[in-house]
């Protein structure tokens, strides 16, 4: 036996209305897909209140008088009307306040710590590509690796051409360069010798990873530093200019929602200050 919108909770009878002005069902539908969620019926709740949000808008654009200008961005992508009549509604009915500088350092030295540089690794290795569950594979590529190192411990000059005769990464064509490297960008096993090397060292045995045995070499490390106000300045700026419109936006939306006469679905708290 099939389930009803009513049995699946959805609304039903004059379904959603925003000030008079019905929100289509099939519309509702299309915009649920952009709503993952745990059940239908609440991925089709959020795209109602989405939609009856931007009802309100293009309400109190048309109310207010607003022509759709749309705009363009660097990608070529242009706005819809809509687009262009809801950004313009929100550019002249909510009051942006520019941070200050004041704002801006009380900010940084509250949060010192999530402006320190990572320590930058730069490393080079030469890959014995092999496979642990192929011990037969797994133990020529040891066998292939341990000769490498002894030449390096003769000659460790000879890192670069090696890496190009035997390395089974694509930076073989670099001399076995890997370039800059920071937490996370490796594997655990790799990362966990490379930090341990000192600078201009060659690790003393293979590494195994998941790749196969790597021979490592570390060239620089740049430790990690506070970094100064005026480098991150502009970006803390961003933030805090972003953060304001966000929640200037949002008590923009929460009043048009207290006014309006809105059925078929109920907007509260965070909900109703969201914006698609």
């Amino acid at each position: 036996m099939g389930c009803s919108l009513h049995d699946l909770g959805l609304p039903k009878g004059n379904g959603v209305h925003v000030n008079g002005v019905a929100v289509p069902r099939d519309r509702i539908a299309r915009e649920a897909q952009h709503h993952p969620a745990q059940t239908p019926v609440v991925a089709w709740q959020e795209a109602a209140r989405s939609l009856v949000i931007r009802e309100l808008l293009l309400q109190a654009a048309r109310q207010l008088g607003i022509k759709a200008e749309p705009q363009s961005d660097g990608a070529g992508r242009r706005e819809t009307e809509e687009e262009s009549l809801i950004r313009s509604v929100v550019e002249q009915e909510v009051t942006i306040p520019e941070p200050d500088e004041d704002a801006c350092r009380r900010y940084y030295e509250r949060n010192r710590k999530a402006f320190r540089s990572s320590t930058i690794y730069e490393a080079a290795h030469i890959l014995f590509a092999a496979r642990r569950d192929d011990a037969e594979a797994f133990a020529r590529a040891g066998a292939a690796a341990s000769v490498v190192l002894h030449v390096l411990e003769c000659d460790p000059g000879r890192f670069a051409d090696l890496a190009k005769l035997h390395s089974a990464c694509p930076s073989a064509a670099q001399g076995g360069n890997l370039g800059q490297l920071v937490r996370g960008q490796t594997t655990p096993e790799f990362e966990t010798a490379l930090m341990a090397l000192p600078v201009g060292a060659i690790s003393s045995e293979p590494v195994a990873t998941r790749y196969g045995l790597h021979i490592i070499r570390l060239d620089r490390r740049i430790d990690e530093r506070q970094l100064p106000f005026e480098l991150v300045a502009e970006h803390i700026a961003d933030y805090l200019r972003e953060s304001v419109t966000r929640r200037a936006t949002a008590q923009y939306i929460a009043r048009l929602v207290s006014r309006a006469n809105i059925t078929g679905v109920t907007l509260e708290g965070a909900e109703a200050h969201r914006v698609n």
